[in-house]
């Protein structure tokens, strides 16, 4: 999304993991999913007992205990000499995801911190890349956009990532192009290039669509209803929101972004009322 030299030892090869790590996530309850993943390791492989254990981490990090998940990563790492290509690139991802993620605050992410999330990520795209395993190869890529977090920098690996998912055949990196397009296209507009942005935000809509996902659609239309508000194509944008409201009341998931962006449509249209009603609506949502 890299010119980096680093050294592996050479490592036994193993078969791929057995076990469907998507079918125990549930990344909005980590302590549901860590429960999972100890059930599974009574079972599992010496190799795929590794990998689930870099999972468990990844709860941890996700609860932003990141030094218990370094602490469960820390007693991995005798292990690596003899594991799979699967389970070191996991390992090497979820070490970064200790430094710099989603969940690190501001103040957090210091030069040294940043360096070695920089590091691990480095080590798990190239191994990644090296033994075809392109899914984690992108997985890789996209969280280099938490450490280098200029518009520009997440471009430019949005677009790398991009890269492996077009040159891929494996289902599972092709599942990566809607998230990748979503950041592509945030990027575009953080640079003001609202033009560009525009279609990549309608390719992830399609993308969505196609995997039957409402709660993820509606978010892709949001983007593209957003963009089209900044290019002045204001009815366009208050027709997306406006559907858009109608179905998260029927999802009984009302929508405070959705709100905001039509406070601000009936502002550029001159409808005070209006504007007053959905800001009201928003304030009502934060109570």
């Amino acid at each position: 999304m890299i010119p980096y030299s680093f050294v592996l030892a050479t490592l036994v090869t193993l078969p791929a993991m057995a076990i469907d790590l998507t079918s125990l996530w549930d990344f909005n309850k980590p302590e549901i999913s860590e429960e999972r993943f100890q059930n599974a390791i009574k079972t599992a492989s010496p190799d795929d007992a590794l990998i689930l254990q870099t999972q468990i981490a990844r709860t941890y990090g996700l609860r932003r205990d990141f030094a218990k998940a370094q602490e469960i990563l820390k007693k991995l790492e005798p292990h690596l000499v003899n594991a799979s290509a699967e389970a070191r690139v996991r390992y090497f991802i979820e070490l970064g995801r200790t430094f710099s993620s989603a969940k690190h605050s501001p103040e957090s992410q210091t030069t040294e911190a940043k360096e070695q999330a920089r590091k691990a990520y480095t080590q798990a795209f190239q191994l990644a890349k090296n033994e075809r395993l392109d899914d984690l190869a992108i997985d890789a890529l996209h969280m280099q956009a938490f450490v280098d977090t200029s518009p520009l920098d997440q471009l430019k690996w949005a677009n790398e990532a991009l890269a492996v998912v077009q040159a891929s055949s494996q289902p599972a990196a092709k599942k990566w192009e809607a998230s990748l397009r979503n950041n592509t296209g945030y990027a575009l507009h953080q640079l003001g290039r609202y033009t560009e942005a525009l279609p990549e935000f309608q390719r992830a809509v399609v993308l969505r669509k196609a995997e039957k996902d409402a709660q993820a659609t509606r978010i892709a239309y949001w983007m593209e209803a957003w963009t089209l508000r900044a290019l002045n194509r204001v009815d366009e944008a208050l027709s997306i929101q406006l559907r858009l409201e109608r179905e998260c009341e029927a999802a009984v998931k009302p929508d405070p972004y959705v709100f905001e962006e039509l406070e601000l449509l009936y502002r550029l249209k001159g409808d005070k009322p209006k504007a007053v009603l959905y800001a009201e609506k928003k304030k009502a949502l934060s109570k």
